[in-house]
């Protein structure tokens, strides 16, 4: 079916009619499933040593899980790409709503090859699992991610993605917890050692999925995008939303790549000295840091009044702070204050647009590592943590601007970006190889440094490179 064209980019079709409110209801749906695959997510960090252990792997064996995952992501984009080319976007036939019971049952069946491949045992088994499991959550993020930013006006459409990826965040943050104590302390103590601890949570997750697929499918949602099914590579003729997947592999490269270089590099005489034990509590404030921003973030970019936005841009920054005081005493506190006034006082500056967000948040994340790579001690260790804060709103930020104004195409051009996540797969080997390379670590930092000033380049002008004017609201009834 032949399009028509303007200077600015492929025709999407008919704009549909301007609305100036969320649809709460369906929005309050969907964050459950962002808290969920959050939650079942972080709980490959506990498969590692305890497949290492099992069955006597390698770091290089035990760090398949992750590949393994990952790589479902991207392949499953991949395929879902490949099918809107050849066909026609598929969630523009089915809907979303179908699209996320789709991809919670294919998750909940990678859950259910946990049992057999625990009974085995089988590594190999496990990490088809794993892979069939990130599959279903690639289909997710593809279906899901569009949905809650079409949810209300486009305008808007960054604040409610932050507060979805918050509430992922939530998930990131319990799943530790949760998962360690079934996986490390509750199935073990029972009896269940090794390979077979993994079986009965992973069973629990798999009924969970089941059971909010059954729900998702008898929910009565709204109906939201175009109508007409178009094939061939339409997104890709949005110049911001090819550079948007490049930018999204950027980011969470750059993201995951802190993250996972913490301990080690704390650990370093020159930077703290600290045990591991030690170190992985600035893990959980990194990845802390996240839940703050996208809080913020989802304020700073909503249509509240302004006084109310200012009341809950300083709450939950402040929250942070007693959480830290409660948890960690006076010196984490006080440590990482600085980070929280700085991350306020830029959302002062960001005037509630996405793009200028984007860009002074990953501007200040490639900042502090720039820091961090010159210094050395105390210095070091706060700029590396306090990465996590100004990278909090990269990957909603840079979703929403790469998905304004594809209209017809915005299934494709959500399954392009969702490729991206393949750089968490990516960049932290050559970071690590960077490390091995120059023997050390805190040069190594480089890699995501530049990852984060990519990122920033898009904040800055690649969001905006051949775009139309974006539309002013999605219709919801």
């Amino acid at each position: 079916m032949a399009t028509t064209r303007s200077s600015a980019g492929p025709a999407a079709g008919p704009a549909p009619p301007a609305r100036e409110q969320t649809c709460r209801g369906p929005f309050a749906i969907m964050v459950l499933l962002f808290f969920l695959w959050g939650f079942m997510t972080v709980c490959n960090d506990l498969l590692i040593p305890r497949f290492k252990s099992a069955f006597a792997l390698s770091y290089f064996q035990a760090m398949l899980v992750p590949l393994a995952f990952f790589g479902a992501y991207f392949t499953g984009a991949l395929l879902y790409f490949l099918a809107s080319v050849l066909a026609g976007d598929p969630l523009a036939r089915m809907g979303h709503q179908n699209g996320v019971v789709l991809g919670l049952l294919i998750s909940a069946a990678g859950s259910a090859l946990f049992w057999p491949a625990a009974s085995v045992p089988a590594y190999p088994l496990f990490l088809l699992a794993l892979f069939i499991v990130g599959l279903g959550f690639a289909v997710l993020q593809i279906a899901a991610n569009p949905y809650v930013a079409l949810l209300g006006p486009e305008r808007t459409a960054a604040s409610r993605l932050n507060l979805a990826e918050a509430f992922n965040s939530v998930g990131t943050t319990i799943g530790p917890l949760a998962g360690g104590y079934l996986i490390f302390d509750y199935f073990a103590r029972s009896g269940a050692h090794g390979a077979e601890s993994v079986k009965r949570p992973y069973l629990w997750f798999g009924l969970t999925l089941l059971l909010l697929a059954a729900v998702f499918w008898r929910l009565r949602l709204p109906r939201v995008g175009g109508g007409r099914i178009e094939r061939g590579v339409g997104a890709l003729k949005y110049p911001h939303v090819v550079l948007g997947g490049v930018a999204l592999f950027l980011y969470v490269g750059g993201e995951v790549s802190v993250g996972s270089l913490i301990i080690n590099f704390l650990g370093q005489p020159g930077i703290a000295g600290l045990s591991e034990l030690e170190a992985s509590s600035y893990v959980s404030l990194y990845w802390g840091g996240l839940l703050i921003g996208r809080f913020m973030g989802a304020v700073a970019l909503s249509a509240l009044p302004p006084r109310r936005r200012q009341f809950w841009l300083a709450a939950f920054p402040l929250a942070g702070f007693l959480v830290l005081w409660g948890l960690r005493g006076g010196e984490a506190v006080w440590g990482y204050l600085p980070f929280l006034a700085l991350c306020w006082l830029l959302f002062q500056f960001s005037r509630a647009r996405a793009g200028r967000t984007l860009l002074l948040f990953s501007a200040m994340a490639a900042a502090l590592l720039f820091v961090a790579l010159l210094a050395g001690g105390r210095l070091a260790l706060w700029c590396v943590v306090g990465v996590g804060l100004f990278a909090s709103i990269g990957w909603p930020n840079t979703f929403a601007l790469a998905l304004e104004g594809t209209g017809l195409y915005q299934g494709q051009a959500s399954a392009w970006l969702v490729m991206g996540i393949l750089g968490g797969g990516v960049l932290p080997p050559l970071l690590g190889g960077m490390a091995d390379l120059t023997h050390s670590l805190q040069f190594a930092l480089i890699v995501p440094l530049l990852a984060f000033a990519g990122v920033a380049l898009y904040g800055w002008k690649g969001h905006r490179v051949g775009r139309a004017r974006p539309n002013s609201g999605r219709d919801c009834k």
